[in-house]
């Protein structure tokens, strides 16, 4: 991603976590899957995909056409992710859906954590990307561009419905329906790395204009636990040009809450 769509997807994953500790499994599930929705329909319209990632849009009108289409047939939390998302700045339309895509295995992946299946999920991604690369056939017909996507739907539904983690379906399932370009094959190996990633994730570096108590620690501790579903250690350091807020990295993903992380992003926005 660009610069600018990393800052956008940074200021969406702040309001994903908000929504994410506020909803149980199955909203989890939901959340994902509709964010899935949204990509696929982003697709299919050409002119509501260019009109809700034209930067040089109001970005209250962008808000105010996702909620006023989308408002009586998403949940409110995916409401709360997509306005975060539409109202950011994206280097492209693409980068915006990537955006979505990311946010959206980010619940279901969270999903699986929290029920202790995260170690499954990665693993049936592997196993089956291994089971697809050595039948030629059945990667060609899976991984076809233009194919159709009920027809893929059915067909990956009969190889993995009651056999694998409902997540780890919902997964596959967008994958060979929305490829966007990419290998099925490839694509598998790219959310098995996804999943490891996540898994292996158990430290929370922060950094905080000012000393935080221990039961603010305790509270952040239990906050990140929630979203992760595992335990998550913060480490926190003090860091005046924060100038407020928090940031917190947790292995590769950066969320910016701090007042100077919002300025520095509204000063980019100035600058055009």
């Amino acid at each position: 991603m660009h610069a600018a769509s990393r800052e956008a997807l940074a200021a969406a994953e702040l309001r994903l976590l908000d929504v994410i500790d506020g909803a149980d499994d199955q909203g989890l599930v939901t959340l994902g899957e509709e964010l899935f929705a949204v990509v696929r329909l982003l697709i299919d319209e050409h002119a509501l995909r260019r009109a809700v990632s034209d930067p040089a849009s109001d970005p209250a009108a962008r808000e105010g056409l996702v909620r006023g289409l989308l408002g009586a047939k998403v949940g409110e939390g995916t409401l709360k992710v997509l306005s975060a998302a539409v109202t950011a700045r994206w280097s492209s339309a693409r980068e915006l859906l990537d955006g979505l895509e990311s946010l959206a295995r980010t619940a279901l992946l969270v999903r699986a954590e929290r029920g202790n299946r995260l170690d499954a999920v990665e693993d049936e991604l592997f196993r089956l990307g291994r089971i697809i690369a050595g039948q030629t056939e059945l990667a060609q017909v899976l991984g076809a561009s233009g194919g159709n996507a009920a027809g893929k739907a059915e067909l990956i539904d009969s190889l993995v419905a009651g056999k694998v983690e409902p997540v780890t379906e919902i997964l596959v399932r967008q994958l060979v329906t929305t490829p966007r370009g990419r290998d099925i094959v490839a694509g598998l190996e790219e959310l098995t790395a996804v999943a490891a990633r996540r898994r292996e994730r158990s430290v929370a570096y922060v950094r905080s204009a000012v000393e935080l108590t221990a039961a603010q620690v305790d509270r952040l501790a239990t906050a990140l636990q929630r979203v992760y579903g595992r335990q998550v250690v913060p480490h926190v350091e003090v860091d005046p040009a924060v100038r407020g807020g928090l940031v917190v990295r947790v292995g590769d993903e950066v969320i910016d809450g701090s007042v100077a992380g919002q300025l520095d992003l509204l000063r980019r926005e100035l600058a055009g």
